[in-house]
């Protein structure tokens, strides 16, 4: 015996969104491990002082390594490397300010080259950059 219209099975017109939740909480997870190894940078123990914060302008950074290297940016440089091409990169920034960033177990023989080569590129102001020290 045939069907009838009025018996046919009503169809289901919604959406299963469980195999959507679990897709998205699956991307979550994923992006939850992944973004911290994203984040590139230079791995230093800046030296801890008591002293007022700045504001932080868009300005050169230098940054000199537990090793020894020295970082204009992302660049990585030898200290003739540096003192070559330090007053090209000053004249070009300068305005914004330079930040020095030094390693705390960093010699004080190599941060004062450092400084010393921005002497004498021009640039008078340079801005140290520390933690803040714990008061207790």
């Amino acid at each position: 015996m045939p069907r009838r219209r009025r018996d046919r099975v009503e169809l289901n017109a919604e959406i299963n969104v469980v195999n959507l939740i679990d897709v998205m909480l699956l991307l979550l997870v994923i992006f939850m491990i992944t973004a911290p190894m994203m984040q590139g940078g230079v791995d230093i123990a800046l030296p801890k002082a008591e002293a007022r914060p700045l504001e932080s302008k868009g300005g050169l950074v230098v940054t000199v390594t537990r090793a020894g290297e020295i970082l204009v940016g992302d660049t990585r440089m030898s200290l003739p490397e540096f003192r070559a091409a330090f007053r090209a990169l000053a004249a070009q920034q300068s305005r914004q300010g330079v930040y020095l960033r030094a390693d705390s177990n960093v010699g004080y023989g190599l941060v004062v080259q450092v400084l010393a080569v921005m002497r004498a590129a021009g640039v008078g102001d340079v801005g140290l950059v520390t933690e803040p020290e714990d008061v207790r």
